[in-house]
């Protein structure tokens, strides 16, 4: 069964990051405040990234592993910032996560920049 792993940005620019087998509904019950109550209480103002999985359970997976990700981390994957992204795994240990600042870097928006 095809799953999904997404992230919301929520209105206070948080960052809710969950896995399902059917985007549109979750999304749905995420809009309708009958989501997690981490939405609930936060609110989520978009989609903004999503990935598309074969299996359920590799969906799910990925979530845990984003969820375990600084904000910065995150915010370079919805950008698609790879650059980025390779610079903050790198160098996760080396700042405490308040310290990390996103770099300005031209991009084209192409993930393979």
């Amino acid at each position: 069964m095809k799953g999904y792993t997404y992230i919301l940005e929520c209105a206070d620019g948080s960052y809710y990051t969950g896995s399902t087998n059917n985007l549109v509904r979750r999304l749905q019950q995420h809009a309708n405040l009958q989501g997690a109550n981490y939405t609930r209480k936060k609110h989520p103002s978009k989609l903004a990234y999503f990935e598309v999985h074969k299996r359920i359970d590799i969906a799910f997976y990925r979530e845990k592993q984003i969820q375990g990700w600084s904000h910065a981390k995150k915010k370079a994957l919805i950008e698609a910032n790879k650059r980025q992204l390779i610079v903050l795994s790198k160098n996760y240990t080396q700042f405490p996560r308040s310290e990390i600042v996103l770099e300005p870097v031209t991009s084209t928006g192409s993930v393979t920049d």
